[in-house]
């Protein structure tokens, strides 16, 4: 599928979209220009249970400790998450997701731009009123209530393509023809609902980490993973900045898995996918620096 052929024909068919151009705004204070740079968003997995151990902190002080790292490698948002995703992994009540994240939270939103992910309301306003620029939004339900938490602290938000509550009630994804083109209506009704809630900090985020039944195919998987990320800059006429987590594709990378994120780099930024999640943010930077798109 990757091929000369496929990228010129992709070209052909949507022209109108390859030179739209999306908003710029600022987190905490830090310009971000996404006419000229692609930024970068390093992981903290507080959950014991999330399989990228390299991300794992068992205590704030190592997540504390983690964030700093990550943002002298590189990192320009620090992402942090209290509740796996994985279909078997616990689920984490809000308390127990602010009590862990709060204090990490507070340690790091002085030095760096910090996103939480979560989809509970009142998470999401200790969160944010603990210093978090950003939400890291994997639910659908009581949307607008999100926001107008997101609106009141003057921060961002990253609408994600969900099928489902939350990213832990997916099961199958509905497949169809052109995913991007669903995606698409999707995201337009959510930044609508955003900006009427006086959101001007979207990011708009296709979901493809979350684990749907019928995605768990390999093949099927990485290549419904490589169309979106090729396909992503049709997003961009929407006028928001598209993040996208970059996947792992273990079964083919196997021992090498470290190294999948940085392949799958490349095919985001072909698509022109603005904010990169990654949990390896070193070999990720260097794609960014190698393609000329990285400002430190």
């Amino acid at each position: 599928m990757l091929s000369l052929n496929y990228l010129h024909d992709l070209y052909e068919r949507h022209q109108d979209a390859i030179k739209a151009e999306v908003r710029s705004f600022d987190l905490n204070n830090v310009k971000f220009d996404f006419q000229q740079n692609r930024y970068l968003m390093g992981v903290i997995n507080l959950s014991t249970q999330s399989w990228y151990r390299e991300s794992v902190s068992l205590s704030a002080d190592s997540a504390i400790e983690r964030g700093y790292l990550l943002k002298a490698q590189g990192a320009h948002i620090v992402d942090i998450g209290a509740e796996s995703t994985l279909d078997h992994a616990l689920r984490i009540g809000a308390g127990d997701q602010q009590s862990a994240l709060i204090p990490v939270v507070q340690a790091l939103a002085q030095h760096v731009p910090v996103s939480i992910e979560t989809y509970h309301p009142e998470v999401t306003q200790q969160g944010l009123k603990a210093g978090a620029a950003l939400l890291n939004l994997t639910g659908t339900t009581q949307i607008e209530e999100h926001l107008r938490i997101v609106a009141e602290h003057d921060a961002g938000v990253i609408i994600c393509f969900v099928q489902g509550a939350n990213v832990r009630e997916v099961q199958d994804l509905t497949l169809e023809t052109d995913m991007v083109g669903v995606m698409y209506e999707y995201f337009a009704r959510r930044i609508e609902m955003a900006e009427k809630c006086g959101v001007h900090k979207i990011f708009i985020d296709p979901g493809l980490g979350f684990y749907y039944r019928n995605l768990q195919d390999s093949a099927k998987r990485v290549q419904y993973q490589m169309e979106t990320f090729l396909n992503t800059f049709r997003l961009r006429k929407l006028g928001w900045p598209t993040c996208h987590a970059l996947p792992h594709a273990f079964d083919y990378f196997k021992e090498e898995v470290r190294c999948a994120e940085s392949f799958m780099a490349v095919l985001a930024l072909l698509g022109k996918t603005d904010l990169l999640r990654t949990h390896e943010v070193p070999k990720v930077r260097a794609v960014l620096e190698t393609m000329g798109v990285f400002k430190n």
